[in-house]
């Protein structure tokens, strides 16, 4: 019994997809998790960044107005037409000569007040809310009836900053211990 033998061309078309098939392989269990691990460390850090430098402009809209804002539009005409916000932006200390500008760079530049109308991943925009509550006090005289209720409304004291790609939180509606921290320090 003779066995013929198989052609090259057959064992050089099966090297060469074997070939192919390993640089495919490399490529999707690698090179491409790799690449989506950077990337989402990047969405990441200038979400992180741009929710900082929105927090900075509640905090001067606050040292100015008393109260915080929910309307980003606003709060972006603030930052770039408020004389507070340029002299801040351009200052620098008077002590220690370090400039006052609170705005954060952002990864790939300098700051941009447009950059804060919206998250880098989904390109959706930051959910911003304020509190509104209403105290009650009432007034009883000595036999034990209402003579009054006294009540007041408070608005804007407090902030909640959300971004809509769960990269976390700044501020809450409830609780004055959370004013401006940030879920993330």
């Amino acid at each position: 019994m003779s066995k013929k033998a198989e052609p090259w061309y057959l064992h050089a078309v099966l090297y060469v997809i074997i070939f192919i098939l390993a640089i495919v392989l490399i490529q999707v269990a690698i090179i491409e998790p790799q690449d989506v691990v950077e990337k989402e460390r990047y969405y990441k850090s200038e979400s992180r960044i741009r929710m900082a430098n929105i927090r900075e402009a509640e905090k001067m809209w606050f040292e100015k107005y008393n109260r915080y804002t929910d309307n980003i539009d606003s709060l972006m005409n603030f930052v770039m037409t408020d004389k507070l916000v340029a002299e801040r932006i351009a200052g620098t200390d008077t002590v220690t000569g370090k400039p006052t500008n609170p705005f954060k760079n952002l990864t790939v530049g300098s700051f941009l007040t447009d950059s804060l109308y919206h998250s880098p991943k989904s390109f959706q925009a930051y959910i911003l809310k304020i509190d509104s509550s209403i105290h009650l006090d009432t007034v009883i005289n000595r036999r034990g009836q209402v003579v009054s209720v006294d009540s007041t409304r408070t608005i804007g004291t407090r902030y909640l900053l959300e971004c809509p790609d769960g990269y976390g939180k700044i501020g809450d509606l409830f609780s004055d211990a959370l004013k401006n921290a940030a879920s993330w320090e």
